[in-house]
């Protein structure tokens, strides 16, 4: 089967033919879960318990700001996500104290992943 769109870039519009070519293909094939590695370990234990924080989007671990065990108010920074040459605040859903940061400075992390958890 084959469909023709219209795509518009930057201006100039193109019309793209595309065919489907199966749809047992790899691309449609059950996602991959990141798991960590040995080189990047938790720093420290995610009980699975706690209210989770996690990433909006793919990016770097550049700055952790908060430490297990510290209290935060809703709206606080706790960690700092560079994304696309750009600083993220991932701050705290809601007042509580941190219980697990499920990552380190460095780490590459993936959309959805879990961060830190609060209680």
């Amino acid at each position: 089967m084959t469909k023709i769109y219209k795509v518009k870039v930057e201006g100039n519009t193109y019309e793209v033919e595309l065919e489907l070519v199966s749809e047992s293909s790899a691309s449609m094939s059950a996602p991959v879960v990141a798991t960590p590695s040995a080189t990047t370990p938790a720093t420290t234990a995610v009980t699975g318990t706690g209210i989770p924080v996690t990433s909006p989007m793919q990016g770097n671990i550049w700055k952790i700001l908060k430490k297990t065990g510290e209290t935060v108010k809703a709206g606080e920074t706790i960690l700092i996500l560079e994304a696309m040459k750009m600083e993220n605040n991932i701050v705290a859903p809601k007042d509580g104290t941190i219980t697990a940061i499920a990552v380190k400075e460095g780490d590459t992390v993936d959309s959805g992943a879990l961060l830190a958890e609060l209680a």
